[in-house]
């Protein structure tokens, strides 16, 4: 259901049921979960999909799928997942071929880096069926491309084409479909290769700078700054700069 594999510093998650076009039920929300939490001394994290489409969405089939049992997925499950995803003190990148429908199209956003490939496409089609986007993404698609889009992407239900969401902002990177995988890891070794004490510190202050003033944005840089000096990367960067050599960090 999902593969875990060790790529060098990178750890790399593959949803795996193709045969579903990886359709996620809540028990591949908790692997994530749990491959997150055991990740050891990983210094990167890549979600990919196996197949042809990166996640087509939840998977609550088979029995009750009411108000309460919808819920009960959500909070004991997804969100648990994500929550994971977004405390991560290591970047993430994502690599999405096909579809990213639903909870999948959140979980491919939640990455700070999405490629994707020509063919894919994001989807938020809740309203189609009279329910709701999930997975954070009334808080992440305002954030990303703006209130308007956001609101054309959940309350019209349509496909946002590959293309369009680069030129949206919303994704970092578009390929051809064969170069997808390669383009991938190699952007997930690169942030791997670097500071990621400092790494860390930036992907939380960019979470937490859409909900703060300024002057709290200043304060938090200037603490994140004497935490990112304080390490052996830092110390590493400085005599590299000094010394007119590429820094070699070893991501403490």
């Amino acid at each position: 259901m999902l593969r875990v594999e060790r790529q060098g510093d990178v750890l790399v998650l593959t949803l795996n049921r193709p045969e579903r076009l990886n359709a996620a039920p809540p028990a591949l929300f908790d692997a994530i979960r749990e491959a997150l939490d055991a990740r050891g001394d990983a210094r990167a994290v890549l979600i990919a999909g196996e197949g042809r489409a990166f996640c087509s969405g939840a998977d609550i089939s088979g029995g009750d799928v009411g108000p309460d049992t919808v819920h009960r997925a959500l909070v004991e499950h997804y969100n648990p997942a994500m929550l994971a995803l977004a405390d991560l003190p290591i970047p993430v990148v994502s690599a999405v071929r096909g579809a990213a429908a639903g909870i999948g199209c959140s979980l491919a956003l939640a990455a700070d880096f999405c490629i994707a490939s020509e063919n894919a496409y994001f989807l938020h089609a809740f309203v189609n069926i009279g329910l709701v986007p999930d997975g954070g993404a009334s808080w992440m698609l305002p954030r990303l491309i703006g209130r308007a889009r956001a609101g054309e992407m959940m309350m019209l239900g349509e496909r946002v084409p590959a293309a369009k969401a680069l030129d949206w902002g919303m994704i970092y990177k578009v390929v051809a479909d064969d170069a997808l995988d390669a383009e991938a890891l190699s952007l997930a070794e690169r942030l791997a290769a670097g500071p990621s004490v400092a790494l860390g510190l930036m992907r939380r202050a960019l979470q937490a700078g859409f909900d703060s003033d300024y002057a709290t944005a200043l304060t938090r840089e200037a603490e994140d700054q004497r935490t990112a000096r304080a390490t052996q990367d830092g110390e590493e960067g400085g005599r590299a700069f000094f010394e007119k050599r590429p820094p070699r960090f070893l991501g403490r």
